[in-house]
């Protein structure tokens, strides 16, 4: 009788392991409304990847705080003028002196361009430079038409009518808009497919199977769709702010970090169908186990993305939600379609190479090789080794004082070939550097003399004139005043007037996105706030200004606080104080070398002009978020095996069990970030180069010798003040 009890028993437990527990319709039913449900969400927004350009904007004015100087100027232009357009300048340049024939010719094409239905008001005529060699005009583009396309026309055109012997540019606000476009035109396709097939490659080195790279590839781009449509509708509604810079950091971010969830899941649910018969109760154990630390992981990285929201920058502001989106779409396809898509293939998702049944195996024992060899030699040195390389890193962070982060020209945002670039060359040459790109001053109307004369008597200022009709007519203004159209006696145009103040615009002598430049507004601004308060002095080269000193202030601010914040759940999600304020340390001192590093890497062997202040702030934000991941993947393990075989032992098996699934990890990420320099953009190289850098560092050094060493060293005091501190070493 009592055998049989016991042979009942061992029934009951084994058809629970097998899911026999819950009903069979339930276990069919579930996995497969799961499945539904994200490829209905997939269905919907796959075909919202073409249709990004229709609420993005690479306008910078846009992102400006509300209280910049160059936004209330922005804001104030079209009380002086009809319409709303973006200024493109044409400048033709020959070897020798333009002819009669040549001027004849352009201004033929500039009365064909007039024509162009992307034309918003009246052109300027072809203004030849003093050295006859070269003419420039002014055309004013319709804003309400996609820049890129409009400028590819116009540049068409004039290709069609140019005279021999005679090179023409399209340059500008317009056409330095239009080579950012044209550079983020492979977003959508290029920079998925690379970072698709990095990562796929990757996969299929690790898990050694066809179905499984697949099922992990399917979770990431499932998340990526749904959060892309979440992102396109929020941008509809004018929530969010979309630039081609915030969509690839979304595309990117979500892949990556999907993946990472995605392998933890996998290494876990691996580990379950060794030790467990039933596939349904390998499902719900390695859910169970791996809820906590990738939930953690991905709270603490949108924790730290929402920091942004403090930004002046809504370009920074913006990517913190976005990209927060894209997180919570990771973690819930990590949690919910791979473990359905898995539960449907069985162990047949890592064919070849099935896990068999077998609970006698300890899992340790199987990833006892590289890791076994690395936990033993911590073990052995943990002091040395920790210091060690603590030295190398830190040796590493001195790099930091060549970081060059202070603003670049907006000529060299996009890398490689562009025509506006080499436009804004030849203008510079011919004509003031500044041409076609004035800053904008508003000035009180009985005030307009006083200021013209501030303006011309400063070195940085070429010419001054004022807006005198709707269509953005200027006259010149000199010391004499307004200068009048046609023959002498004509009696001077008077200047629009709106709400008493008047637009006047300066082209300064030097190029409008150069350091030269930025000292001239910066300079302007501060004798005009002296002797005419009220005075407002915006354009391209104030938004450069308002935009690097907003970008500043933001890393100053936005960088400590993401730090409190991340400390904070590091100590809710570890219940200690001491392990997480060392964890941060060595994130931030992996962050400081990967920085230095990348200054050293970006002057001396890309020769890049600098950096956007915003790079260190994305850097550091991108960094210690995803660094931490990798710090609670390992400390959570560590956590769970201390409790159960001490400190010191539970510090070497925690490393011997997530040694593989960090390296992996910490692979597909700096794989997808490196994808985004396939954009030929400077600042998305630039973070591409840092995140990749930085992630690899965190995972081969950092988390593999620098902390388990470190812990190691300590022993069960890292766990102050818990009750672990007070358990076995």
């Amino acid at each position: 009788m009592a055998n049989t009890s016991r042979l009942s028993r061992r029934s009951l437990r084994e058809r629970r392991d097998l899911g026999g527990g819950v009903p069979v319709w339930l276990r069919v039913l579930l996995p497969l409304v799961l499945i539904g449900v994200w490829l209905a969400g997939a269905a919907i927004g796959g075909p919202y990847f073409g249709r990004v350009d229709e609420v993005s904007s690479n306008d910078r004015t846009a992102y400006l705080p509300a209280a910049a100087e160059a936004t209330e100027v922005q804001e104030r232009l079209s009380d002086f003028t009809e319409g709303d357009a973006i200024p493109a300048v044409i400048v033709w340049a020959g070897e020798e002196e333009l002819t009669d024939d040549d001027l004849a010719a352009i201004d033929d094409a500039l009365a064909t361009v007039a024509d162009l239905g992307v034309v918003s008001g009246e052109l300027s005529p072809a203004i030849p430079s003093e050295d006859g060699r070269a003419a420039q005009a002014f055309v004013p583009l319709d804003a309400d038409e996609n820049v890129g396309d409009a400028v590819a026309e116009v540049r068409a055109e004039l290709n069609d009518a140019l005279p021999d012997g005679v090179t023409v540019a399209v340059t500008g606000p317009a056409g330095f808009t239009s080579d950012l476009v044209g550079a983020f035109a492979g977003i959508d396709g290029l920079l998925l497919a690379v970072a698709l097939g990095a990562v796929l490659v990757i996969l299929v080195l690790v898990y050694r199977s066809l179905l499984l790279p697949i099922a992990v590839l399917a979770t990431s781009m499932f998340a990526l769709c749904v959060a892309l449509l979440t992102v396109w509708w929020l941008a509809k509604a004018d929530v969010l702010v979309l630039s081609g810079q915030t969509q690839g950091i979304l595309f990117i971010l979500v892949i990556g970090a999907a993946t990472d969830y995605a392998l933890l899941y996998v290494a876990r649910y691996r580990d379950e169908l060794v030790q467990t018969q039933g596939k349904w109760e390998a499902t719900w154990r390695a859910l169970r186990r791996s809820v906590e630390p990738i939930v953690a992981s991905g709270g603490t990285v949108i924790a730290g993305l929402l920091c942004l929201l403090l930004s002046d920058l809504r370009s920074n502001s913006s990517l913190g939600p976005v990209a927060a989106i894209g997180i919570v779409f990771s973690i819930l396809s990590a949690l919910t379609l791979l473990p359905a898509l898995l539960y449907a293939m069985g162990r047949a998702a890592f064919w070849p190479r099935r896990p068999k049944y077998n609970p006698e195996v300890s899992i340790e024992d199987e990833r006892s090789g590289l890791w076994g060899w690395v936990s033993r030699l911590i073990e052995r040195r943990p002091r040395t080794i920790w210091i060690g390389t603590a030295a190398v890193l830190a040796l590493g962070c001195v790099g930091l004082v060549q970081l060059q982060a202070s603003g670049v020209p907006q000529s060299e945002l996009v890398l490689g070939q562009s025509e506006a670039r080499d436009g804004q060359a030849v203008l510079g040459e011919h004509f003031p550097g500044g041409s076609g790109s004035p800053a904008s001053i508003i000035a009180p109307e009985d005030r307009v003399q006083e200021v013209a004369d501030l303006l011309l008597a400063h070195d940085g200022v070429a010419e001054v004139s004022i807006i005198v009709d709707g269509n953005g007519q200027t006259a010149p203004v000199t010391e004499d005043g307004i200068g009048a159209f046609g023959p002498p006696g004509t009696p001077a145009p008077e200047p629009v007037v709106a709400d008493g103040d008047v637009l006047m615009q300066a082209t300064l002598a030097d190029a409008a996105d150069s350091l030269a430049a930025e000292d001239t507004v910066r300079s302007l601004r501060t004798e005009l706030s002296e002797q005419v308060p009220g005075a407002l002095v915006g354009g391209e080269t104030a938004t450069d200004v308002d935009t690097n000193d907003a970008s500043i202030r933001d890393r100053t601010l936005i960088v400590p606080i993401v730090l409190a914040v991340i400390l904070v759940i590091l100590m809710l999600l570890l219940r200690s104080v001491l392990a997480p304020v060392l964890l941060v340390l060595t994130t931030v001192l992996s962050f400081g070398t990967a920085m230095g590093v990348a200054a050293l890497v970006f002057n001396h062997v890309f020769d890049f002009p600098g950096a956007d202040p915003a790079v260190p702030l994305y850097g550091f934000v991108f960094l210690v978020a995803l660094g931490i991941d990798y710090n609670i993947f390992l400390m959570s393990r560590v956590r769970e095996e201390s409790l159960a075989h001490g400190t010191r032992e539970g510090i070497l098996r925690g490393l011997r069990l997530t040694g593989g699934i960090i390296t992996s990890a910490g692979l597909v990420l700096a794989a997808t970030f490196t994808a985004l320099s396939v954009i030929p953009v400077l600042f998305l190289v630039q973070i591409a180069f840092i995140v990749a850098f930085g992630v690899l560092l965190d995972t081969f050094i950092v988390r593999s010798l620098l902390v388990p060493a470190l812990a190691t060293d300590i022993g069960r005091a890292i766990w102050w003040p818990s009750k672990l501190a007070r358990g076995r070493e």
